[in-house]
């Protein structure tokens, strides 16, 4: 049997090398979005229990974080989680998803994720800074300078249009667990394998409808030309609260964000990467 080249070797070492790397930012950024969602989820929680006036997003929960004991270490965990998990799609959309190959669709998608990620992950060091502002207070600016260019309203109504399509495509594939083919499923128990089943389903649908509410209400200020009905995540669990039986609405919105939080860190232990 010929032993392999020098180069030959080299070359799979470097590829060993990127895997492991890929592997370890894979883990420790999908853990920083399981907690960032737990960490939401219970914001909003508070929201509905009328103990506090937190923003219910990424930023209310950090900012909530931070005042906490040991909180700015966590914080710097949380950023660098959030940084690694936007390299880690980075090079899916560079490479290719696992279990999707290099079909084009699915490395968009994680172009995107690593583009939000990669901005979690310098709010995160702005709040550590001190500074930074309003989440839904930005997102509204944002809306209402779009809205103020030719074409603007109607690029809105688009942005609203795509958010409550990715909604509900995330409803969709909660319900008909496409986020199975993700997971290592062979190195689970058939009792755990049922548990993170019922969770990546329900916490992907709940995730999935509440995107889809914030869609509508960007939609909704595109039309009524009311940039302060666009909001993001804040603005959607708000006005689920304001609504008849809102508390009881805005809980289990905040119990489906936990859910997928906790399926968040099952995700980390068993990911295909």
């Amino acid at each position: 049997m010929r032993s392999m080249s020098p180069a030959r070797v080299s070359v799979q070492a470097r590829r060993a090398s990127r895997s492991r790397l890929a592997v370890a930012a894979a883990r420790l950024g999908l853990t920083a979005r399981g907690i960032i969602y737990l960490l939401i989820g219970w914001v909003a929680v508070m929201l509905a229990l009328g103990k506090t006036t937190r923003e219910a997003d990424q930023r209310g929960a950090l900012q909530m974080l931070a005042g906490q004991p040991f909180g700015m270490v966590a914080l710097w965990l949380l950023g660098i989680g959030f940084a690694a998990y936007a390299l880690w799609r980075l090079s899916e959309a560079a490479f290719g998803v696992t279990g999707d190959g290099r079909d084009a669709g699915p490395r968009l998608r994680s172009l995107v994720r690593a583009l939000i990620y990669a901005g979690f992950a310098v709010m995160t060091f702005l709040i550590i800074n001190g500074t930074g502002h309003s989440q839904s207070g930005q997102q509204q600016d944002w809306t209402a300078r779009l809205m103020h260019q030719p074409g603007g309203r109607w690029a809105v109504a688009a942005i609203g249009v795509a958010i409550v399509i990715a909604g509900l495509v995330l409803v969709a594939e909660g319900a008909r667990l496409k986020f199975e083919k993700y997971l290592r499923l062979g190195d689970m128990s058939a009792r755990t394998r049922r548990v993170v089943e019922w969770l990546g389903m329900a916490g992907t649908a709940a995730r999935g409808l509440i995107f889809a509410i914030a869609g509508v209400l960007v939609v909704d200020a595109a039309v009524t030309f009311h940039p302060a009905k666009a909001g993001g995540l804040d603005k959607a669990l708000r006005t689920l609260r304001d609504q008849p039986f809102g508390q009881v609405g805005l809980i289990a919105a905040a119990a489906g964000l936990i859910v997928f939080g906790i399926y968040g860190l099952c995700e980390a232990r068993w990911h295909r990467v």
